[in-house]
């Protein structure tokens, strides 16, 4: 028997998850939580909102996707402890009335653009060299730009937009409420956490900003553990491909000048760091930040370091820790 399709997400459905409690069991005491609510599973529609209202406070997910995970457990617990709450991970009552303080609306209507859907789309070649003969690096899709227009898997844009024309200029299709949040104030400190591979933004003071989740280094590569500065910020970079430098380089590999774009191997964004040859960077992958190891770096989602380079300058303090 074939799969049952999913269930439909509606923007009614979405904005109204989580605004009310779950009614207690008959019989249940008050302000108990009862077995099966504790062990209920979350709607797609109340992770989607969540992950949104997430992203809204600088506490990102990574890719939103509607799926429970340890992307979505670090965000939450990120913001819970940013909120004076228990970080449980856990989407529980404390924690949906501090994410109910933004009351926007999690899924708006947006009309697509000329320049959403003008291309040029081009399929991104698998090896460097080839990628070297590229004007661009840019999107290989409308559904990867849309994507990371509003930081949503393709995947969910979709079944978000049933029967929509991603490709024609004036279609009015759901997405993620992302673009209008608020920027983060400068940051005093950049703090990567290999444990459960974090890189949180501080004030002076210490309190939390932001949070974004990363892949860390590898055994091959491991993150130098330390205190680093940033030593600037390249937006939109050309990458510079060095094959002594990667174990796993491909057998005659030779250098190569690859151009900018967001399918770069370093993304939009490089922020260079006061150890050689590292840096914190985005991403042509967003699904693999937080689930893959990197070759030493600190990655990010491209619109999550793009976020970052407006929080950070030269001479931030940057500590790398287990």
């Amino acid at each position: 028997m074939a799969a049952s399709a999913p269930t439909a997400l509606t923007a009614e459905a979405v904005n109204n998850a989580g605004k009310t409690p779950e009614p207690p069991a008959t019989g249940a005491k008050p302000g108990k939580a009862t077995k099966a609510a504790k062990a209920a599973k979350p709607s797609a529609a109340t992770l989607l909102r969540a992950q949104v209202l997430l992203d809204r406070a600088h506490f990102s997910a990574g890719e939103i996707d509607a799926a429970a995970g340890s992307n979505m457990r670090l965000a939450l617990a990120g913001f819970q402890k940013r909120s004076g709450l228990e970080p449980s991970g856990t989407l529980d009552e404390a924690t949906w009335a501090a994410l109910n303080a933004d009351t926007a609306d999690a899924l708006v209507t947006y009309t697509l653009l000329d320049t959403d859907v003008a291309g040029p789309f081009d399929a991104i070649p698998a090896s460097m060299a080839e990628k070297a003969k590229l004007s661009a690096l840019g999107y290989s899709s409308v559904a990867e730009a849309l994507g990371e227009k509003f930081h949503v898997s393709p995947a969910l844009l979709a079944r978000l937009n049933p029967g929509k024309d991603l490709s024609r200029a004036g279609e009015a299709i759901l997405v993620p409420n992302v673009l209008d949040t608020e920027p983060l104030p400068k940051a005093a400190k950049i703090v990567v956490d290999r444990s459960d591979r974090s890189l949180t933004l501080l004030d002076a003071a210490g309190t939390i900003l932001a949070q974004f989740p990363s892949s860390t280094g590898s055994s091959h590569d491991p993150l130098p553990i330390g205190s680093w500065k940033v030593n600037g910020i390249a937006r939109n970079p050309v990458y510079h491909y060095n094959p002594k430098l990667f174990w796993d380089a491909s057998p005659g590999d030779k250098k190569a000048k690859l151009p900018a774009g967001p399918n770069n191997p370093v993304g939009v964004a490089w922020v260079d760091l006061s150890k050689d040859h590292y840096g914190i960077h985005g991403t042509p992958l967003p699904a693999s930040i937080g689930k893959t190891q990197s070759h030493g770096c600190i990655r990010l989602t491209n619109w999550d370091v793009a976020t970052l380079t407006g929080s950070v300058g030269y001479g931030t303090e940057v500590l790398l820790q287990e």
